[in-house]
């Protein structure tokens, strides 16, 4: 009972930033943030979530600080229960043509724009979102700090790592549904026996030492193709 009344406490204090909002009367408060910035592959993921206002999420935290199997049940009940929630997903391709930090801002404006009914505000995790037209609101550690970043964190995370499970299948010899894409020590031993694939991001300079991606710098040539199944 303790436990649960501490967790509804901490609920209660993360609409700190929702609050203020709704108050002004903005009803559809839509969370917004993503995941995948730091891998070395595989795409980077948003969401934007609108939760309703007067709602309480049991173990709702920053995806980070989840299990996998809470964030699991999680994204099944955010689903249930939002007013509405997008996905954007930015790719490979997108992201070395851009840069991560613009990927990441329009997988986030993706998402924003895929919401249905539309938010008319938007707290982010600490990005601005230039082309939304909707008031916003970036928050630094958004997803520690507010409910709606929280589950948009939560869908961002369970939707990548599903993307980065199918990819595994693919490309087994890399481990992608262990590490989803981050260096590893797995995932660094495999790039030195095997060279990228066609997920990794080449703009990323993880190559430090010249053998750890043969191939790369002569135009990213895969030699795990072989690996797939």
């Amino acid at each position: 009972m303790r436990r649960r009344e501490e967790d509804r406490r901490r609920f209660e204090d993360r609409c700190r930033f929702e609050m203020p909002v709704w108050d002004q009367g903005f009803a559809r408060v839509a969370g917004v943030d993503e995941a995948g910035r730091g891998p070395l592959a595989g795409p980077v993921v948003a969401a934007a979530v609108v939760l309703p206002r007067d709602l309480y999420i049991p173990g709702l935290d920053d995806s980070k600080k989840l299990t996998p199997r809470a964030r699991d049940l999680l994204y099944g009940e955010i689903v249930g229960i939002a007013i509405a929630y997008a996905v954007g997903i930015c790719s490979v391709e997108q992201i070395d043509l851009h840069n991560i930090y613009q990927a990441t801002v329009i997988a986030m404006e993706e998402a924003v724009s895929g919401l249905r009914p539309q938010a008319d505000y938007v707290i982010t995790d600490a990005v601005r979102l230039p082309r939304i037209g909707i008031p916003q609101w970036a928050v630094v550690d958004g997803d520690a700090l507010s409910n709606c970043v929280a589950a948009a964190s939560v869908i961002a995370k369970v939707t990548r790592d599903r993307i980065m499970a199918d990819i595994d299948s693919e490309f087994p010899a890399y481990g992608f549904a262990r590490h989803k894409g981050y260096a590893t020590p797995e995932h660094l031993s495999a790039l030195r026996r095997l060279g990228p694939c066609r997920h990794h991001r080449t703009s990323f300079h993880w190559e430090s030492e010249q053998d750890l991606l043969p191939g790369i710098e002569s135009g990213g040539v895969n030699r795990a193709q072989g690996c797939g199944r």
